[in-house]
């Protein structure tokens, strides 16, 4: 059972502001991690980096979160390419979803995941064979 990465997850791991989640999310990326479940896309790798370098109470400097970065891209990732492109522009036309979110579902399907870990969508929400859940909650 693949589970798929939002962006918010994996900047909650370099963000000291938010212990409890902090901990959340390094053991959650730990649990799929060790059981080979974890997914990831381009676009999750490119938003993380401007996450954690601008958007953190304490940012992380730029060599640092390419460090991370690096070690982030050894997990299985999804390539956005022009078909999913296209594919997350019907998805966000469908349901009424902002075209990143769509990028990152149908990324998530494209994978294989049945799981996307995610603040950002509706917790219980469901797209095709993908249930969104929100462990921060």
């Amino acid at each position: 059972m693949k589970a798929f990465f939002d962006t918010n997850i994996l900047v909650y791991l370099f963000d000291a502001s938010a212990p409890a989640k902090q901990q959340r999310a390094r053991k959650l990326l730990d649990r799929h991690t060790r059981a080979g479940e974890t997914l990831l896309s381009t676009q999750v790798l490119q938003e993380f980096f401007v996450a954690v370098t601008r958007k953190l109470a304490t940012t992380l400097e730029p060599d640092v979160a390419f460090a991370a970065v690096k070690d982030l891209a050894v997990m299985p990732t999804v390539r956005v390419d022009v078909p999913l492109i296209l594919s997350a522009i019907q998805l966000s036309r469908q349901h009424q979803l902002s075209f990143w979110d769509a990028l990152i579902v149908r990324s998530a399907i494209e994978g294989g995941a049945s799981t996307l870990y995610s603040e950002d969508l509706q917790h219980g929400q469901a797209f095709e064979t993908l249930m969104v859940e929100n462990p921060m909650r």
